[in-house]
């Protein structure tokens, strides 16, 4: 199998028309039917149903092209980093992250870096999930966390970065939004959403609230889900700082509790590469003179 059998088949299973897909393949229709045959000849099952009508995938060409299709773009990112790496990049540096907004500096710490290392690209990795599975085989150099995460794990390097606190999210227009500070009794009778892989303190500071039998509660999938029933006015919630983006459309306002979150990067040991330490100092700095920034 090549790359262009593999274009082949993704256009064709897209129009489900061979001279359709030839035309935007710019490709006779013989040429076409011939590569689809050998690719079907070469892994032993049909792709394709053809008719007079044109074709139709068969449950198993179905399935097959989902996963070519993400073959494809896996590849296609493959060539363009290889291009990026052979026209002006020596070494790279992947930062894993559960969400853009995580490390807010992130975007200026890596302005600040390729003045001083225009040759080293810094490449965020988002990963919701298994962003510390990842940074364990290596996948990525640095890995943001939160300190709870880390501990008992070893060949790693922690390296402070912020601390977080907790804050309320509601709409701009709720009554809770014109308030300096949430207290526990301010959510007396308000419903909350909870779950959706909170961290370990913002878990037990929700405990305490349900415990309390004056509110109401909701599970959430995850944090996106969350903020859209925010924003529908079914609820309020409770968040790390670190997740907010700034952009204005919630209200975050600091809630009263002694719970923090503890904010880190995490390295490899054996990684001790003068410019991934530039790096860090540069990130750590600019959390370091953001003092009036809300964490």
């Amino acid at each position: 199998m090549n790359t262009k059998q593999i274009d082949y088949c993704i256009e064709l299973a897209r129009t489900l028309n061979f001279s359709r897909a030839a035309e935007n393949l710019f490709v006779s229709q013989p040429t076409l039917s011939y590569q689809i045959g050998l690719l079907e000849e070469e892994i032993g099952f049909r792709l394709f149903e053809r008719s007079g009508r044109g074709a139709a995938l068969t449950p198993a060409g179905a399935q097959f092209v989902s996963f070519l299709s993400g073959l494809r773009e896996d590849l296609k990112r493959a060539v363009e980093q290889g291009q990026n790496f052979s026209a002006q990049i020596r070494d790279s540096i992947t930062i894993s992250l559960m969400v853009r907004q995580a490390v807010f500096f992130l975007p200026e710490a890596m302005r600040l870096f390729a003045e001083r290392f225009p040759q080293i690209q810094i490449t965020p990795v988002f990963q919701y999930e298994g962003g510390l599975e990842s940074f364990l085989r290596s996948e990525t150099d640095v890995l943001f966390a939160l300190r709870e995460q880390t501990s008992r794990i070893p060949g790693l390097r922690v390296h402070e970065l912020f601390t977080s606190r907790v804050y309320l999210i509601a709409r701009r227009d709720d009554p809770l939004a014109g308030k300096n500070l949430i207290t526990a009794e301010d959510l007396y009778g308000r419903t909350l959403m909870v779950g959706g892989g909170s961290p370990q303190a913002l878990r037990a500071v929700q405990h305490r609230l349900i415990a309390s039998g004056r509110i109401d509660y909701f599970n959430s999938a995850d944090h996106d889900t969350t903020l859209t029933n925010v924003a529908a006015g079914r609820g309020v919630c409770l968040a790390p700082g670190f997740l907010n983006d700034h952009s204005g459309q919630f209200a975050w306002i600091p809630f009263d509790c002694e719970e923090s979150f503890s904010c880190v990067l995490c390295t490899h040991r054996e990684d001790g590469r003068e410019a991934l330490s530039a790096f860090l100092d540069i990130l750590k700095k600019l959390y370091e003179d953001a003092v009036a920034f809300p964490l």
